[in-house]
């Protein structure tokens, strides 16, 4: 994470008996400050036009303009140009092939190392990360690489569950797949619950929301954070320049 970047990564862009990212508009608003323009990538999704259509209107809502980033003309001149980037949930898989098949990574990476806000949310949180190893979503396409943005130098697990101490489910829990990435990699990971999420600016990377979150670390005991928390210490400090 470079020093004058600012990034906001949403576990999910809506919790029960809540719209469309009715739980974090104040937030949102507050981290796009005098930022207008925001270009949305609605790869994620299959049908990209209603996808847009939706986060167009809730934007418009909060006074913000929205582009979408499938119907630009010139999609480098559309990052270089706009005020901030969204990218939103879906299939991580998909997004990434998406992103790497214009070949938008290093675009994204020069525009949000310059200052511009990214918001990320679900798949939008995970390509945000190193790579998109903990994502939980079904391989539906292949990426060439499992290689993302590493805006943050962090694994992201966004829609992070605890087990269910009442369930007769016998599969693996969302832990138990943590603890699995980390026996073949070192980065740790920040299992988000739904409801909450991260904001990384000024050097700093804060819980936000209400829900909480659980950082692994390998070879390490899982770390319960609470909202408000400082967790750099836990997750890597930013490179400095």
């Amino acid at each position: 994470m470079k020093s004058g970047s600012r990034i906001l990564l949403i576990s999910s862009s809506a919790v029960y008996g809540h719209g469309y990212l009715d739980h974090v508009e104040p937030q949102i608003k507050s981290f796009l400050g005098s930022a207008k323009n925001v270009l949305f990538f609605p790869f994620a999704l299959f049908d990209r036009d209603a996808y847009a259509a939706a986060t167009k209107a809730r934007f418009a809502a909060m006074g913000y303009s929205i582009e979408a980033a499938h119907a630009t003309p010139d999609l480098r001149k559309a990052i270089e140009q706009t005020d901030a980037i969204f990218i939103g949930g879906g299939n991580t898989f998909r997004l990434l092939k998406a992103l790497q098949d214009f070949e938008l990574l290093e675009t994204i990476r020069w525009k949000v190392k310059g200052g511009a806000p990214y918001i990320g949310s679900s798949a939008g949180s995970n390509v945000a990360g190193p790579t998109i190893k903990t994502t939980k979503d079904m391989p539906i396409v292949q990426p060439r690489s499992f290689d993302s943005l590493g805006l943050v130098p962090f694994q992201i697990s966004p829609h992070f569950q605890d087990p269910d101490p009442n369930s007769r489910h016998m599969g693996e829990t969302q832990e138990e797949r943590i603890v699995q990435f980390l026996e073949e990699n070192e980065t740790p990971v920040v299992g988000i619950r739904e409801g909450a999420w991260l904001l990384c600016e000024n050097g700093a990377v804060t819980l936000k929301g209400e829900a909480g979150a659980r950082i692994f670390r390998r070879g390490e005991v899982p770390v319960e954070a609470k909202p408000d928390d400082n967790i750099i210490e836990l997750v890597g400090r930013p490179n400095a320049n």
